[in-house]
């Protein structure tokens, strides 16, 4: 396949699509992982920021007093508390952030901001850039150095239900923005590799999807290649004849009855292997219409030996029947089909045996299934053969074949007529100590049983 340059494009073009899809689809699904995961984790964020900015405004609402103002409770309740302006430095370890179990409490910041959106008091380090709240509002803020903050922020009232200010608790964005830079580098890194082993497999995989059809398109050149062998033969000897008979300027009348007879002859090989041809095509296809009638494989035996028994003494090899079963065994089938499996079988049979050999044919019942047998003293076939022998034109010998007017079509009509009956057949042979054809076929019951 690989010399060949119609399947290889076509091989190139089917992994070239398959890999263009699997990377579409590897490339939507790595688009939407990242974005569920940078959602998810974003979502988290949201969650544990409200759950910090809650417990601080469920634990400060009831001790302030004046809008605007921080009394000494609200430093007992966050003792990190840095008044104004002045930055928070070092992280208190004691604060009210790092009680309510926050991981990073680095990371976390809190500031008052009063209704003039006046900064009033900070906890750990927030952001130098501060947007005047506008109720229970999300924010996302940059400050100078490019880094991001995402905070909530949420009103407070004093004791009496009055507007105190506003409580801002936010987290530095760092580790998220990291964590997403470090999944978007593995995303794009890990398309192309993943890409060049999808590619890898696309050709691969394609190779696979067609070498049975590479394999069809084999078998259809070598079967057009080898039918166009047989037709050639007849028609060239019918030309021939024509064409020497036609150079004859007085033709006598037994020379004309010659000729017309090797015409006749041809037409008849040419007949025969036309209508092999087309019943293969036909059981191919299954529009060979069959018959389901019941036949006597005895009586089917007997009268295929009565009418080869000529054939036999003229190829000095004796034929001989043997029943193993007490009793008549009968299968549900074409009757003309079987005629002609067991009479390929059996000529073949003939034909191969050496003079004064012997040729068995054995009807036995096995199980549910009536096994045909039939075994010859011939010449045998090799190993190598058995597994082709069944295949249209294949013959051993070819020259055995063209002797006996041959086309190497018997034996695969009658693997087709036994596949066609829901049975089997198999081969067993030794050079030089002869052949064994098995046909196993399930008995009338057995059919009635399914």
């Amino acid at each position: 396949m690989r010399q060949n340059r119609l399947f290889n494009r076509t091989r190139l073009k089917l992994a070239a699509w398959y890999a263009g899809v699997m990377g579409l689809i590897l490339s939507v699904f790595g688009v939407a992982v990242y974005s569920h995961l940078a959602q998810s984790h974003f979502s988290a964020i949201d969650s544990e920021i409200q759950t910090l900015a809650g417990t601080l405004h469920d634990s400060l609402e009831p001790v302030l007093q004046q809008p605007g103002q921080l009394d000494s409770r609200v430093k007992q309740i966050l003792p990190g508390l840095c008044m104004g302006n002045v930055p928070c430095q070092t992280p208190v370890q004691t604060s009210h952030i790092h009680v309510l179990g926050v991981g990073k409490q680095d990371s976390y910041y809190v500031q008052f901001v009063d209704l003039a959106s006046r900064l009033l008091a900070t906890v750990n380090t927030p952001p130098q850039t501060t947007i005047a709240p506008q109720g229970e509002t999300w924010q996302t803020v940059s400050d100078s150095q490019g880094q991001r903050y995402h905070q909530f922020s949420l009103l407070l009232k004093t004791a009496t239900g009055q507007p105190w200010g506003y409580l801002q608790v936010g987290r530095s964005l760092s580790d998220y923005d990291n964590h997403l830079e470090s999944l978007k580098v593995f995303l794009l890194l890990g398309l192309p590799i993943a890409m060049l082993l999808v590619g890898g497999a696309s050709w691969w995989l394609a190779g696979l999807a067609m070498q049975p059809i590479y394999n069809s398109y084999q078998q259809v050149q070598q079967f057009t290649a080898d039918a166009a062998h047989e037709l050639r033969t007849p028609l060239a000897a019918v030309q021939a004849t024509v064409e020497s008979t036609l150079e004859v300027e007085d033709l006598t009348l037994p020379e004309a009855r010659t000729t017309l007879q090797t015409i006749e002859r041809q037409n008849q090989r040419l007949s025969q292997l036309v209508h092999d041809l087309m019943m293969l095509s036909r059981m191919d296809l299954k529009v060979l219409p069959m018959k389901q009638q019941t036949c006597c494989l005895n009586e089917l035996l007997n009268d295929l030996a009565e009418e080869l028994s000529a054939l036999a003494v003229t190829a000095q090899v004796s034929l001989v029947i043997e029943f193993k079963s007490q009793s008549l065994l009968y299968v549900v089938g074409d009757e003309e089909q079987l005629y002609q499996l067991f009479t390929n079988l059996m000529i073949n049979a003939i034909q191969y045996s050496m003079p004064k050999g012997l040729v068995t044919v054995q009807l036995l019942k096995e199980d549910y299934s009536a096994l045909i047998q039939i075994r010859d003293i011939g010449v045998g076939i090799a190993p190598s053969d058995q597994a082709r022998i069944f295949d249209r034109f294949y013959r051993v010998n070819r020259d055995r074949s063209r002797k006996t007017g041959g086309a190497g079509l018997g034996l695969a009509i009658a693997r087709a007529i036994v596949k066609a009956h829901h049975g089997s057949l198999q081969v067993q042979s030794q050079l030089g100590k002869g052949s064994t054809f098995t046909v196993r076929l399930p008995l009338q019951q057995m059919r009635h049983l399914s």
